[in-house]
This record gives C-alpha cells, sequence and structure tokens, in this order.
C-alpha cells in the first residue's frame, strides 16, 4: 500500500495512527462511460460502491469481495484501468459515529479503482448479499452530481473523479445517420450509428 502507516484495532475497527479506517472505493464505467450509480437502501443518497479492507486484506483483494458484495459481480466481469496513487481521506462528523468508536475513529482512508464492466448489465445484481447496500442502480455521466452524495464525501468524490478521469478510455464517436449528399460508403463499411449519451434508467 501507498503511504502506509501501523495500523491498530480499536475493538472491530481497524485504524490507522490518524484514526482512519482503510478503506476501498470503486467507479465501474459502462462501454459509453457512464459510471454505476447506486442508491442507498432505504435512502435518498446516492454514491459510488465502497467498503472496508479487511485484516489481511490487499486493495486490490478488498476492492473484488467489495464488488460481489455490492454490485454481484465477479473478477471476470471487470478489467481494472487505473488506482488512485494514494489515500484519499475524509473525516465523518460526530453524528454519524457510533457513541463507543468516538475519541478515536476520525473517517476513512480510501483507494479507489476504476474499473470498466466486461459483461452484460444483467450480470448487476444488487441481492448478492442478504445485506445490500443499494435497492436501485443506474449508469450516470461520469461527473456525477455530487449534491446527492452525503455532503462529508462529497470533496473525495471530486478528488477521486479529478484524478482517474485521465484513464478514461475513449469512445467511439459516430453519427447518427449518413447525410443526405454523402458519398455512399463500399459494401464492406459498415454503416455508423451514434451512442445514446443519455442517462440509463435506475435499476
Amino acid at each position: 500500500m501507498h503511504n502506509q502507516r501501523k495500523l491498530k484495532i480499536q475493538g472491530l475497527i481497524m485504524l490507522d495512527r490518524e484514526g482512519f479506517r482503510p478503506n476501498v472505493g470503486i467507479i465501474l464505467l459502462n462501454q459509453k462511460n457512464q459510471v454505476f450509480w447506486g442508491k442507498r437502501i432505504r435512502t435518498h443518497s446516492w454514491q459510488f460502491p465502497q467498503g472496508v479492507i479487511d485484516r489481511g486484506e490487499t486493495p486490490e483483494q478488498a476492492m473484488f469481495r467489495e464488488l460481489h458484495e455490492e454490485v454481484g459481480l465477479l473478477p471476470e466481469h471487470v478489467r481494472i484501468i487505473a488506482r488512485t496513487r494514494d489515500w484519499l481521506r475524509y473525516e465523518v462528523p460526530d453524528r454519524y459515529i457510533r457513541r463507543d468508536s468516538r475519541g478515536f475513529y476520525k473517517g476513512q482512508k480510501q483507494i479507489w479503482y476504476l474499473l470498466q464492466l466486461v459483461a452484460f448489465d444483467n450480470q448487476v445484481n444488487l441481492r448478492a448479499t442478504n445485506h445490500p447496500e443499494f435497492d436501485a442502480w443506474r449508469w450516470n455521466e461520469y461527473w456525477v452530481p455530487l449534491d446527492v452524495v452525503v455532503e462529508f464525501k462529497r470533496g473525495v468524490y471530486e478528488l477521486a473523479l479529478t484524478e482517474l478521469s485521465r484513464f478514461l478510455p475513449r469512445t467511439i464517436q459516430r453519427n447518427r445517420y449518413l447525410r443526405a449528399g454523402m458519398r455512399a460508403r463500399s459494401a464492406t463499411s459498415c454503416p455508423r450509428r451514434s451512442w445514446s449519451s443519455s442517462t440509463g434508467p435506475a435499476r
């Protein structure tokens, strides 16, 4: 891990010396460079998949475990494009911290992964475990609306999206139709079509 610090166990929470819990975040792309956007169960908040790094796990191992637990995908359903160079941190306000964790738990530090889905959308399964994180999902444009993200995570989201945006795969630009008056293409050429840029429906 980058900038690894000695970890300590406080109760059941693994923390670094500064009180941050190691965690991974996942930005999952489709072939149009839209991102998986999940609605947290029984709330109006939307977010990316994320989860804690268990003791003995590498960030990549934790990422694949969380990907399956929260989205139902396996390693063969995605390819890793990039990850953040260093930990990105956010502090959690006291009102969101369990009373028995206050005083030593400060927040999360995260390694973010940029993945691309190489399977069909129907491989996504929000009920892969008995403790689902999301109750709906959709494809959203890469620069997601941060106003629907819980406030204390917005800065990390912006940092992760910005750092990883330079690794976005090129998308093929296609015309919707051949304009009148253009020369007909040869029989071996394929007609060009456009990819829709609209956001997919919630699932």
